[in-house]
């Protein structure tokens, strides 16, 4: 995996959006962390567009990011937010600029296309907040990014959990948010996980279609040949009338019971207020015990 150039006092990191709208108002805490941080803010000419739901149109997100990825001064690219719509511009990002110049790419949820996309090519990104997560963020989260920004390893301490599968595995990590990671199967975008650390996220599903998206993630290879999977939140989960039967752990557990693979429940990240960066394409250590569970980046 190629490895961008860390962060160093002084970097200019663009904002853009890639999916849904984000005006320059809510933008200024994002600026003022990195500000805190030693870097250099820049407003993306997608900020403050406004096409409906998205951020500008499709080929005014394309450009700005384009724009961001052939500038040399900018050293890490920031999305704005999720939602949706990065689908929507995927296949006209020129990636050979960025295979020729890595830069960080940052964010999660609708961000998940380019991480998966991304880590096909070979090149690492962090899954961590996004600038519209900063006013709700909780410091171990913003914490937590700024570290891997500036290459300091970070590691996670997570609580017992009785579902766990206990082991001890190292790996590349790969994932994302489990509803986009599901869309993507068949693309040139769907995620490799053949050897890796697996982590999935989730928000607002109904309990069926999450066992629907585990059992294709299952038909598709995705989780045969994984040394680990992270469980993040699962957050706001829906049920219908009729109850499904299974809650989202029972469902994830009963789809890999035929595996033999250690899980970690509980990683705080995901769509709650606790969103700690995680290390997309690097290397990790998953270690799970009756006692606890930790990540560390090696």
């Amino acid at each position: 995996m190629i490895k961008p150039n860390y962060l160093k006092e002084g970097d200019k990191v663009a904002i853009v959006c890639t999916a849904r709208k984000f005006s320059k108002e809510e933008a200024i805490p994002a600026m003022e962390l990195l500000a805190s941080w030693g870097l250099v803010p820049v407003l993306g000419e997608t900020i403050g567009l406004d096409e409906h739901q998205l951020g500008g149109t499709d080929d005014e997100r394309i450009a700005d990011f384009n724009k961001q990825l052939r500038d040399p001064s900018i050293k890490a690219i920031w999305c704005a937010r999720g939602g949706y719509g990065t689908v929507r511009i995927i296949d006209h990002i020129d990636f050979e600029v960025l295979l020729a110049n890595p830069k960080w790419i940052i964010g999660f949820s609708d961000v998940t296309v380019l991480h998966s996309h991304i880590h096909n090519l070979g090149v690492e990104t962090i899954h961590g907040i996004m600038a519209f997560s900063v006013p709700k963020a909780t410091e171990d989260s913003k914490e937590s990014l700024r570290k891997m920004l500036y290459g300091e390893k970070v590691s996670y301490d997570v609580d017992a959990n009785n579902n766990n599968i206990e082991g001890a595995v190292e790996g590349v990590l790969v994932g994302g948010n489990l509803s986009i990671l599901y869309s993507l199967l068949g693309s040139v975008s769907s995620i490799k996980t053949e050897g890796k650390i697996l982590y999935i996220e989730d928000l607002d599903e109904y309990l069926y279609h999450l066992d629907r998206m585990m059992h294709n993630m299952d038909r598709n290879g995705m989780l045969s040949g994984i040394r680990g999977l992270i469980v993040g939140g699962m957050t706001d989960m829906h049920d219908n009338s009729i109850p499904f039967g299974y809650d989202a752990i029972q469902i994830i557990k009963s789809v890999c019971a035929q595996y033999s693979f250690p899980i970690m429940f509980d990683m705080p990240s995901g769509h709650g207020q606790e969103n700690v960066a995680l290390p997309f394409g690097g290397k990790v250590r998953m270690t799970i015990t009756a006692e606890g569970a930790k990540l560390i980046q090696l």
